[in-house]
């Protein structure tokens, strides 16, 4: 049975967010080899990943080399750091999939990059990146990005599980 994960601000090749974020990694390289294991550590090759953004530092052929080696349907959700290259780019480098926009998952979850505004009265989760170790409080912002999570991409069973705590799903 194939499952589906999200993850996002992989940064793969940035040395500077190792500082920024204190991720735990001497360089780029050991960082990329790290995530990429940790990606491949729950990912089959018949799961769907939302990748929500900010992926790769990397020229398209590196981006590519690292795209091929991870397990799953990749979907892109463009970020911030990603939107300096075209949706045909990040489909040239691997991805499945790619979206410069929001999505809307299963009528339910907003799967952006950025946070979005969402007052208290409505109904949806917004799934997103961007803001790295920080965290928003509340039902309506689930942070998916790489730090939160151990470097490895989160199920949906799992996200749905931690927004509805002691309820049937």
């Amino acid at each position: 049975m194939s499952r589906v994960y999200v993850i996002s601000d992989h940064h793969f090749g940035h040395q500077k967010i190792i500082d920024f974020e204190s991720r735990p990694f001497g360089t780029a390289e050991e960082m990329d080899e790290f995530m990429i294991e940790r990606w491949n550590s729950v990912v089959t090759k018949q799961d769907k990943v939302f990748h929500l953004g900010d992926f790769s530092f990397y020229n398209k052929d590196k981006t590519k080399t690292i795209v091929e080696r991870l397990n799953g349907h990749k979907f892109l959700i463009m970020g911030n750091h990603d939107r300096g290259r075209s949706k045909a780019w990040w489909l040239d480098a691997g991805f499945d999939e790619v979206s410069e926009y929001p999505l809307v998952y299963q009528s339910f979850f907003i799967l952006s990059h950025e946070p979005l505004y969402m007052n208290k009265h409505m109904p949806y989760v917004n799934i997103h990146g961007h803001i790295h170790s920080q965290k928003y409080e509340g039902l309506h912002y689930f942070n998916a990005s790489v730090e939160h999570w151990d470097y490895k991409p989160i199920s949906f069973e799992e996200i749905k599980s931690s927004l509805v705590p002691n309820e049937e799903q």
